[in-house]
């Protein structure tokens, strides 16, 4: 098992255009993630992101509550519409005062293909064995935690939104 890469993947059964904007639109991405960004995702830009509760799943929304208005960066890498969409951040940036500017960040890259039943997304995050030995381990549990998460929240946001 990797400690450097977490990969999940799932078949959403909506249309490629469908999933397409439920990722790449910053103001959707963010209502179904829990994030509010203050951009539009664009190839290069650096966003301010701001963790507020889904709106998708209450039993998820409770755990993103008590890390709500905490702020961290987000750099969008690659945007390839209806295929992919990449972005940097610092995974686990939650703790009041710590700042993470001096560490590396981790890459996280969507990846859609269409298929039969409708569009298999996979996710992966890479670069943990670059972040300090002191926060690695949790960032890489809490993450890998996360996406499973993650995965479930667009599924039920598309079938709530179709």
């Amino acid at each position: 098992m990797s400690t450097d890469c977490i990969e999940k993947t799932i078949l959403l059964r909506a249309p490629l255009k469908r999933v397409w904007h439920a990722l790449s639109d910053s103001t959707e991405f963010g209502n179904w993630f829990g994030m509010r960004f203050n951009a539009a995702f664009k190839p290069g830009a650096t966003l301010t992101a701001v963790i507020v509760p889904t709106k998708v799943n209450e039993e998820v929304a409770k755990k993103q509550r008590p890390y709500e208005g905490i702020s961290f960066e987000v750099k969008i890498e690659q945007i390839q519409p209806e295929r992919l969409f990449s972005f940097r951040w610092h995974p686990g940036a939650v703790e009041p005062g710590y700042d993470y500017s001096s560490e590396p960040m981790t890459l996280v890259v969507f990846r859609l293909e269409k298929v039969p039943d409708g569009v298999q997304l996979t996710v992966t995050e890479s670069g943990f064995d670059q972040l300090p030995l002191a926060r690695r381990a949790k960032a890489f549990t809490a993450n890998e935690g996360g996406w499973t998460l993650v995965m479930k929240l667009i599924e039920e946001h598309l079938a709530k939104n179709p």
